[in-house]
């Protein structure tokens, strides 16, 4: 569900392409200075160029999608290889909304407070979310050897780009 939520923009994209297409096919058909062969050369020169742009897009949205999937599973078989580990999310702080690297990643600080007396380490999954909730990325990071009644901080750094404000949760976390 997810991932068709992340890929709204796209469609949305496509769908505006098809609108202009359609308006530059009028537009080209109505033209008084040109033959109707012209107007015919304009409109299929105008759909030639919407159909790209449409397949483009959707080649990016595939493109989210599966590296979002994917980013999700790698998450999933993180957690798998802790059996046993305690559920630690209310141990866990991130610092405020991620902010972007110079690659453009977003990335946000994860501290991680261990209230047991002694030494645990922590593996947090941290998801990457826009305004409206949808999920566009999810990370995880593993902080190792916080001391008893110590804090340790990490930081999270999405697997892709990200534009626009992005929000952070922290999905999930155990202590080990």
């Amino acid at each position: 569900m997810h991932q068709r939520n992340g890929i709204r923009g796209p469609v949305r994209l496509i769908l505006a392409v098809f609108v202009v297409a359609a308006l530059a096919t009028q537009l080209a058909a109505c033209s008084d200075d040109s033959s109707p062969s012209d107007a015919a050369s304009k409109a299929a020169s105008a759909a030639s160029k919407a159909a790209s742009a449409v397949s483009q897009a959707a080649s990016a949205a595939t493109q989210a999608g599966d590296a979002l999937a994917s980013a999700t599973a790698e998450a999933g078989r993180k957690f798998d290889e802790f059996k046993g580990g305690v559920d630690a999310k209310d141990e866990v702080r991130l610092d405020g909304n991620a902010s972007p690297d110079s690659d453009g990643r977003a990335t946000v600080k994860v501290t991680v407070t261990n209230p047991t007396s002694s030494a645990k380490s922590y593996v947090v999954q941290v998801d990457f979310r826009d305004q409206s909730g949808n999920l566009l990325d999810t990370t995880v990071v593993t902080v190792n050897d916080v001391a008893g009644g110590a804090s340790k901080d990490g930081t999270a750094r999405s697997n892709r780009s990200l534009t626009g404000d992005v929000k952070t949760t922290v999905a999930r976390a155990v202590r080990h």
